[in-house]
C-alpha cells in the first residue's frame, strides 16, 4: 500500500525504486432513460419520507372544551385553539414546573412537576399530570394523574384516574376524588372513587375508602374503613336502624361527605 499522490516509492523487499501507478476505476454511464427513472424514484422516496415524518410528528387529537364540553380535533403542533361551539379559548401547551410556580393553569396539555418544582397554584386544570415534586394547590385532571413522589401533598387532587407509582410514599391531606385509582407504592389518605380501587402486590393503602369496588392483590395491604357499593344505596342498607338517624343528624359538613357514603362507615372485615 502506498500514498495515492506518491511519484515514486521503494520496494520493501529488494530496495529498488519505482513509480507507482494506481489503476483508475472505469466510469460507466447509464443510459439517459435509466438516469431519469432513478432520479424520479429517489425523489418519490424522499418526498414520501418527508410526508411520513411530518405525519408522525404532527397528528390530530380530540380535545374537550372546559366550558361547554364540546369535542373537536386539533393538531398536535398547535399551542392553542378556539372551541367551535362557544368560541372559548383553549390552551394546548404543556407546562413543566421546575421552580416555584403560583399562577393558575387551565390547559388541555400536560403538567409536569419536576422533583425541584413547587406548584402552589390555587387552581390547576389539565389533561394529564405527572407529580414528582411539591404540590400545595388544587389539581383537577380530566385524564391520568401519575404520582411519583415521597412526601406530603396538602392540595386537593381530583381526576379521571390516579396512579401511585411503585417508589412513591405519599400522604394526602385532603380527600382524593377520582373515577379509579391504582396504587403500586405506599399511600396514606382518604379515597372517594366512582369506580375501582386497585392495590397491587407489595403496595400499601392506609386510609378510608368509598368506592364501587376494590381489588387487593396478594401481598398488598389495606388499613382503614371501607364502604363498597353505589351512590344509590340507602342509609338503612349500610348501617343498623338504631344508628342510622343519629349519624345523619350529626353530619353538618356537606363538602367532607361523599355522595352516597355514610359519615361513620363500618370497619372492613
Amino acid at each position: 500500500m502506498e500514498y495515492a499522490a506518491a511519484k515514486s516509492t521503494m520496494c520493501r523487499q529488494c530496495g529498488s525504486h519505482f513509480a507507482p501507478s494506481a489503476p483508475k476505476q472505469e466510469v460507466r454511464l447509464r443510459p439517459r432513460e435509466e438516469r431519469v427513472e432513478a432520479s424520479t424514484a429517489s425523489t418519490d422516496v424522499s418526498l414520501r419520507h418527508k410526508l411520513e415524518g411530518l405525519w408522525g410528528k404532527h397528528h390530530n387529537s380530540e380535545i374537550e372544551c372546559f366550558e361547554c364540553k364540546a369535542k373537536h380535533e386539533v393538531s398536535s403542533a398547535a399551542a392553542s385553539s378556539f372551541c367551535p361551539k362557544c368560541s372559548t379559548h383553549v390552551d394546548l401547551r404543556n407546562y413543566k414546573i421546575t421552580t416555584s410556580f403560583s399562577r393558575s393553569i387551565k390547559t388541555q396539555g400536560e403538567v409536569h412537576v419536576t422533583p425541584k418544582g413547587d406548584l402552589s397554584s390555587t387552581n390547576v386544570t389539565c389533561r394529564a399530570a405527572l407529580i414528582e415534586g411539591k404540590m400545595r394547590g388544587n389539581m383537577n385532571c380530566v385524564g391520568t394523574v401519575t404520582i411519583n413522589f415521597v412526601g406530603k401533598i396538602p392540595g386537593r387532587v381530583t381526576g379521571e384516574h390516579v396512579l401511585v407509582e411503585r417508589k412513591s410514599d405519599v400522604h394526602f391531606f385532603r380527600r382524593v376524588r377520582v373515577k379509579s385509582i391504582e396504587i403500586r407504592g405506599r399511600m396514606t389518605g382518604e379515597i372517594i372513587a366512582e369506580g375501582t380501587v386497585v392495590i397491587h402486590r407489595n403496595a400499601l393503602l392506609d386510609g378510608n375508602v368509598t368506592a364501587k369496588s376494590i381489588s387487593v392483590e396478594k401481598g398488598g395491604i389495606f388499613m382503614g374503613q371501607l364502604i363498597i357499593g353505589t351512590s344509590g344505596l340507602e342509609q338503612a342498607e349500610l348501617l343498623p336502624e338504631t344508628s342510622a338517624s343519629p349519624a345523619v343528624a350529626a353530619t353538618s359538613d356537606k363538602d367532607e361527605v361523599a355522595p352516597g357514603a355514610v359519615p361513620h362507615p363500618l370497619p372492613a372485615t
